[in-house]
This record gives structure tokens, sequence and C-alpha cells, in this order.
């Protein structure tokens, strides 16, 4: 696997940046701070000249292609111009468009980049408010839901779909979960009969529009800004058509063992209905995507291997996962 964002990639970004800074109108001079690595890095750029602030996406390598960043895009714009979600604006660049090219200058591959507005604000802490703040995120979630299930994407529209086979298959999007870090023999059984659990209930639980269509997929805590009394969604990079409820999946992401994520699970509920329908059936399979995104992101540490928080949870979010497979079986079999 390659190392995507080893201290000598990170360098010539920040080279590579600075020379792009004219495609987004912003000074030479103005200030670039790296905000995180995870799927892509996400730079922070402030022109003291201008006065404003930018956040820039600096994208993976082979992982979407330009067409489906644009098709991102489209959806963004789709959702902004119905107010159907509070999400920063897409910049385009000097030439009129979104997707910027980003030329290394020492031989590493071209990336694609895409500017967004700054929005203010916190990622929603882990505490008392939390539950509040998934109230109001069931609702905003099924108003993205709503909206999909009634726009009409334009020609060309291209986002990957995160199925079975895409999630768990031989070319899996983000990497075998056998690959797990410190995954053993006991632990591959394990997981396999979790596995193929999943797949069951999902072949029964179908793909009606109702239950499969277009969503954001990435609803984690690091995607959410709290900016009272608002509450905006960023970073639609991995949109695509699967199952609805796996957003509330991806929402408690990395803490999806711990015990408030029953009430968690309750509110989002309440505040989904407050909006759109959501059947008691359907409701009780959210245990099930749970899983799915934990076991999911047993595969995206092992192939993200040079990501902070891939190195900081290792084996033991696999250990984790293998508990979570015991009582999914558990309750399920």
């Amino acid at each position: 696997m390659t190392v995507q964002y080893g201290p000598e990639v990170l360098a010539d970004l920040d080279l590579a940046i600075r020379a792009a800074l004219p495609s987004w109108s912003l000074s030479s001079d103005a200030e670039i701070g790296l905000l995180n690595i995870s799927e892509n890095a996400t730079y922070r750029i402030d022109d003291t000249g201008t006065g404003r602030s930018v956040v820039l996406r600096v994208h993976r390598l082979d992982y979407h292609k330009a067409q489906e960043i644009r098709s991102e895009i489209d959806w963004i714009e789709a959702l902004r111009a119905e107010r159907a979600v509070e999400t920063p604006a897409p910049l385009r660049g000097a030439d009129g468009t979104f997707v910027q090219s980003l030329p290394s200058l020492f031989g590493f591959p071209t990336r694609s980049a895409v500017a967004f507005e700054f929005a203010p604000g916190r990622e929603p802490a882990a505490d008392a408010d939390l539950p509040g703040w998934f109230r109001t995120l069931g609702a905003l979630t099924a108003r993205m839901h709503s909206h999909a299930r009634g726009w009409i994407p334009p020609g060309g529209f291209q986002r990957k779909i995160w199925d079975f086979d895409s999630m768990f298959g031989t070319q899996a999007y983000w990497g075998p979960w056998r690959a797990g870090v410190g995954l053993d023999a006991a632990g591959t059984t394990l997981m396999d009969r979790a596995v193929m659990l999943i797949r069951t209930r999902l072949e029964r639980f179908g793909r009606s529009p109702e239950r499969f269509g277009l969503i954001h997929a990435d609803l984690r805590l690091a995607n959410l800004i709290v900016d009272e009394p608002h509450l905006r969604v960023i970073d639609f990079d991995d949109c695509g058509l699967s199952w609805r409820l796996y957003d509330f999946a991806a929402a408690v992401s990395f803490f999806e063992h711990e015990p408030i994520v029953d009430e968690l699970r309750e509110v989002w509920v309440d505040g989904y209905r407050s909006v759109a329908p959501l059947s008691q059936e359907d409701a009780d399979e959210l245990p099930i995507f749970i899983a799915i995104r934990r076991f999911l992101l047993v595969a995206w540490i092992a192939s993200h291997s040079e990501v902070p928080i891939a190195q900081e949870l290792g084996a033991g979010y696999t250990a984790g996962a293998l508990t979570m497979a015991e009582k999914l079986l558990s309750r399920y079999s």
C-alpha cells in the first residue's frame, strides 16, 4: 500500500498549494495550515490581505475520479439551493471550475483539490449535549434523504455505490477487512461469520428506493460543525448510493461501542421521524449497520496506516470489532 502522506509528500503539498493559491484568487503570502489527514489532506488557508478564510481539500490518489468529485459538488450545490442542510459552499477556481489540479513540484503524482468556504464552529463534544445534537442530526439526515429522493441528478452524475460487495467483497473500496490490525485466525473466523450474517440481513432488508439511495455516508462527529444554534455538515467526499440507515452508523464512528450510542440511536430516530417516516422495522435494523461501519473501519485502519487516527486505534479497534461480532451473532442468530 502506497504511503500517501509521508513527510516528503506533505512537504511537497505545502509547496504545491502555495504555488496554486492564485487559482482561488488567494494572495501568495496567505497562511497555510494543515487541519487533518484522513482520507484526504485538509488545509485551512487564511488570506490576511483579503480577510478570506478557505478550507482546501487535497484528494487522496486513486480513490475518486474527477467526475465523481464534480458530482459530489453537484449534490452539495443542490442541497444548498434548496436549503435542505447548512453546508459550506464549494468555491470555483479562477478558471470557473471547482476541481483544480495540484501538480507536484518534485515528481509526485498530480492531485485534485477543491476549496470550500470556511465555516466557524466546533466539532460536537461527546458530553451531555450530544443527545440533543443527535436529535437535530436525525432531522437533518431526514431532510437530506428526502431531498435525494426527489432530486434528479445532472447528466454524467457519478458516485460510488456502497453495497455489500464494495464494502466486503474482493474489490472493497477500503481494502479487505481480513487485513485488520491484530486479527488472528480465530478472529477472522468470528468476523467472517458476522459478515455472512450481515449479508443475509441486507439481502432480506432489500434495496427499495425508501431504504437505498444517495446519502452522505460519513456523518461522523469530525464532519459536523456546531455553531449554536446551527449544526452544519461538511465533507461529502464519501457520499454515494447506499442504505439510508448507514448514515446513522457513520455518525457514531469510532465510539460505536460506547453505552451512549443506545440513547443517541433513540433520539436520532425521533429527530428523523419529525421530518420523514421511519418504520420500527427499519429502526430495529440499526445495530446491523453499526456493525457494518465498525467492520469497514477495521479495513480502513489497515489500508490507511499513515493516518494518525489509524495509528492511534490499531489492534484495539479490531478487538472491539470482534466483541461486536460476538454480540451481533448472539442477537440475530
